[in-house]
């Protein structure tokens, strides 16, 4: 069967055999339920407890922070909505570039009667300091800052940014989501530096659907958004998802032993993507700050982005024109807009997100598809 080579990564991960493996036995003759009193049940018990440990160390967190919730969109709801209805309206930061599960919620706040105050990016996507630093004189209740960027990849100062609104007594979270697998991270120390939640998702490092974790310093106070039997602290009631919850640990496990080799090799692949991009005469954006090693975004003159993703698809190349979840949008993106990228520039926007399974061969292969796919489109442009 005819697969299409894999490059969209920061949309979902393929499973990792491992990861599959390990989630088998729950979907066969391992199902009770964890909150069970008997053998099947304390087997489930013990199963999540053991995930759960595998996530916190993955993350240098304590396993008591980590709170499973159905996905990363859940856990950032969870956080800004349980924490908002803890304490009086205020002042709610995000950045600008923030995934539309951070930016909506926030927009349902406002209806609530909380100031949302969209933090400015510059041209690299990177939050404006000044900006930052006016916001913070306002004194926001909450802060929400990704770690890194979904499209872009452009990783943000998240320790540097947090530290500078201790002052403030702001609970600040950032998303995570993207950086599980690719860069190093320590909750421990963010916790130090004034980082107080931080969401992760299993399905963006060889992990299931369905699960993902809200990493959450037990100062903080939320309601939760579902309530029912009191699992998961009494934060996320509802019949534990075991066979992804277990799927989740062994993910985030391999993550950790990955990070050693696995961000270099990307790095690599990286560096030689963009090279072609760049002989092509593509515009690759945020190329002069901190990204991840597996993100490149980048757009052509007069080509749409839908169009081209349609064109390589057909040629054998899954990549995509923007975030997953917003890809029937055709508005163009709000996080190339945010950085002051024109609406025709950005329609023409282009993601390839690398994963563990890609190759040098490939790339080359892919760039040289694209050489033909582009100048039959500038082609055609020239015609019209």
């Amino acid at each position: 069967m005819f697969g299409p080579v894999y490059l969209d990564h920061n949309a979902t991960t393929p499973l990792d055999r491992t990861v599959l493996a390990a989630m088998l036995p729950w979907l066969e003759n391992r199902f009770g339920n964890a909150s069970s009193r008997h053998e099947y049940g304390r087997q489930a018990r013990q199963a999540i407890d053991e995930a759960r440990q595998k996530i916190a160390a993955a993350v240098n967190a304590h396993p008591t922070e980590v709170v499973f919730t159905s996905g990363g969109s859940e856990a950032n709801n969870l956080f800004l909505k349980g924490a908002a209805a803890c304490v009086k309206p205020g002042m709610l930061a995000v950045s600008a570039v923030e995934h539309p599960c951070v930016l909506k919620p926030a927009a349902q706040l406002a209806l609530q009667g909380w100031e949302i105050r969209h933090l400015a990016v510059d041209g690299s996507g990177r939050v404006k300091i000044e900006g930052y630093a006016e916001a913070l004189l306002e004194k926001p209740k909450l802060l929400s800052v990704m770690m890194a960027n979904n499209e872009t990849g452009v990783v943000q100062d998240v320790a540097a940014l947090a530290n500078a609104a201790r002052p403030t007594g702001a609970w600040f979270h950032s998303d995570a989501v993207q950086a599980l697998g690719k860069l190093a991270i320590d909750f421990r120390v963010l916790n130090a530096v004034g980082v107080h939640a931080m969401t992760l998702s299993a399905h963006k490092a060889g992990g299931p659907k369905g699960a993902a974790a809200l990493v959450l310093d037990k100062r903080v106070e939320l309601l939760p958004l579902i309530a029912g039997g009191g699992h998961e602290r009494g934060l996320r009631s509802g019949t534990e998802n075991v066979p992804a919850i277990v799927g989740f640990g062994v993910a985030a496990e391999l993550a950790a032993t990955r990070a050693a080799e696995l961000p270099a090799r990307m790095r690599a692949m990286q560096v030689k993507l963009e090279s072609g991009l760049a002989g092509l005469g593509a515009r690759i954006f945020a190329t002069d700050v901190t990204r991840l090693p597996n993100t490149s975004y980048f757009a052509f003159p007069n080509i749409d982005g839908e169009t081209l993703v349609g064109k390589l698809d057909r040629e054998g190349f899954a990549v995509a024109s923007g975030a997953a979840c917003s890809s029937a949008n055709p508005e163009p993106s709000h996080v190339l807009r945010a950085m002051g990228v024109t609406a025709d520039i950005a329609r023409g926007a282009v993601r390839v997100s690398l994963g563990n399974s890609n190759t040098e061969a490939e790339i080359e292969q892919f760039i040289n598809a694209l050489q033909v796919t582009v100048g039959r489109l500038q082609g055609m442009t020239a015609i019209n």
